[in-house]
């Protein structure tokens, strides 16, 4: 998570958790725990940035295999929410396999700054 730069202590882990869980009281959608075969995967969601819907996935390494089945889902899940007409995606730069997101139908936008750090822009249309 190329945005978490401090130790990663009990307060960090409970600002984190009160920040992901403020989204559902702000904007009514946000992060949900991912289970598989009743088993704590990781997690992911959408999340409002301005006027857009990004979506975020975060895997236990021993899950990344379930990574395209699960966007899959969760893009299902936007294209019938009539708040989101589109979602983006944040890559870090050194992400180099890209190929799944354009197998989701997203298209690169360009190369941005959030936070003071570069990422690989996506976006995906979903009317």
């Amino acid at each position: 998570m190329p945005l978490l730069t401090q130790d990663w202590d009990e307060e960090t882990v409970a600002s984190f958790i009160r920040a992901k869980e403020s989204c559902w009281v702000l904007d009514g959608l946000g992060h949900w725990a991912i289970l598989h075969r009743g088993q704590y995967v990781g997690w992911g969601g959408f999340q409002k940035e301005g006027e857009e819907w990004d979506f975020g996935l975060v895997l236990k390494p021993s899950a990344f295999g379930l990574g395209a089945k699960i966007a899959r889902q969760a893009i299902a899940f936007a294209k019938q929410d009539n708040r989101i007409p589109f979602v983006t995606f944040l890559l870090p730069p050194s992400r180099t396999k890209l190929r799944a997101m354009t197998k989701l139908g997203a298209y690169f936008v360009g190369q941005v700054d959030y936070a003071g750090h570069s990422f690989l822009k996506y976006r995906l249309d979903t009317n």
